[in-house]
């Protein structure tokens, strides 16, 4: 192979067939006291009853959005964290601080809302998930019909500025050892940023505008990998050996495939992601926050575990940061990281034809509107 199809291979990265997209708009906006008492006045609502409030928002959301030809729209008035997964099945379930939501964008619509009537809300989250079975290709005229929603929402439902902040999502799931268990077939991606995907077709955002790529790894916790590790059920922290075993192959294939940013999380918590000039790790509640600068210099790896409890997963995250973006795409990244834990799977002895290790590829753009 020439060298200029080496450097071309690799500005590609290649997926199984059988992956699946999710994308999904999600946009914020404050709940002020001008504006609820505004709305009261006008219907003549009564005070501090914000069931006709949710009510009346949620049912102007879901007519515009049918105008709109999008079929799935999710009102949110409690203050949770809204999660989107792919699924055969079409589930909602909540937490104290999670909104959970599963579909299959081929087949499920549906149109809900989640709010107490007695509750006032900080802000009001208005979520989009596509439809269709060419997600990503899509993905610009989805984000467009929603930009003008949102318009049209502001000024014949709220009638006064909102000032949404408008966050896209977007995600692509795969085994990483699908081959080992029958799919043959692949797709290469050059993984590029959103806002250049979407330029090509004519749909333009705001240059002042926020981007965060990352990728989760989910690794399960197997009776053959706890085998491997020195576990003494008797002891204070009997999981420390499995944790230790586990982040020091992280470590060592992290440095390997020079991927220098990121975090293993297996402390029972969900590991969110999100932008931040500088890097902030916190625990709330359920959440494991992460923040990251993708504009600046690579914060390292961290572990955070607890050697007093067994996950059934350990998460693995590596995010992108502005060397991680290669000419066309960020291919490369997913290259390396495809490599790593590999790597890793060869460590802990995983078996690709009897274990699936799940790589959730991120993609976010946000912008305020």
């Amino acid at each position: 192979m020439s060298i200029i199809r080496k450097r071309s291979a690799a500005q590609k990265a290649y997926i199984p067939i059988n992956s699946r997209d999710n994308h999904y708009l999600l946009t914020e906006f404050a709940l002020t006291d001008k504006l609820i008492n505004a709305l009261v006045e006008q219907h003549q609502w009564q005070q501090h009853n914000y069931a006709e409030l949710y009510h009346f928002l949620s049912e102007n959301l879901y007519l515009l959005s049918e105008q709109a030809g999008i079929k799935n729209a999710i009102f949110i008035a409690n203050d949770k964290l809204a999660r989107v997964r792919y699924s055969q099945e079409m589930h909602q379930w909540q937490t104290n601080q999670q909104i959970l939501l599963h579909y299959n964008p081929n087949y499920h619509e549906l149109q809900k809302a989640f709010y107490d009537a007695n509750y006032k809300a900080e802000k009001i989250t208005l979520l989009f998930l596509a439809t269709g079975d060419d997600i990503r290709s899509n993905a610009a005229l989805f984000h467009r019909k929603v930009a003008k929603l949102l318009a049209v929402f502001e000024q014949e439902v709220a009638k006064c500025s909102l000032n949404f902040r408008l966050r896209d999502h977007q995600h692509l799931t795969y085994d990483l050892f699908a081959k080992a268990k029958g799919c043959n077939d692949s797709k290469a991606h050059k993984f590029r940023k959103i806002d250049t995907r979407y330029a090509s077709q004519q749909v333009l955002v705001p240059q002042q505008n926020s981007q965060l790529t990352f990728a989760m790894v989910n690794l399960p916790v197997s009776h053959s990998l706890m085998k491997l590790a020195d576990i003494d059920l008797t002891s204070e922290d009997p999981y420390n050996p499995l944790y230790t075993l586990v982040t020091d192959a992280f470590t060592q294939a992290s440095k390997r495939y020079n991927l220098n940013n990121g975090a293993m999380i297996a402390n029972g918590l969900i590991p969110i992601v999100r932008s931040s000039n500088h890097e902030a790790i916190s625990s709330q509640g359920e959440l494991q926050m992460l923040g990251y600068n993708p504009s600046g210099k690579p914060c390292g790896m961290i572990s955070k575990w607890d050697a007093q409890t067994l996950v059934d997963n350990i998460q693995f995250v590596f995010v992108a940061y502005k060397d991680s973006y290669h000419e066309a795409g960020f291919a490369r990244f997913v290259n390396q990281i495809e490599q790593a834990i590999k790597l890793i799977a060869t460590e802990l002895e995983i078996s690709p034809a009897h274990e699936e290790v799940i790589v959730r590829f991120h993609q976010h753009l946000a912008y305020d509107c």
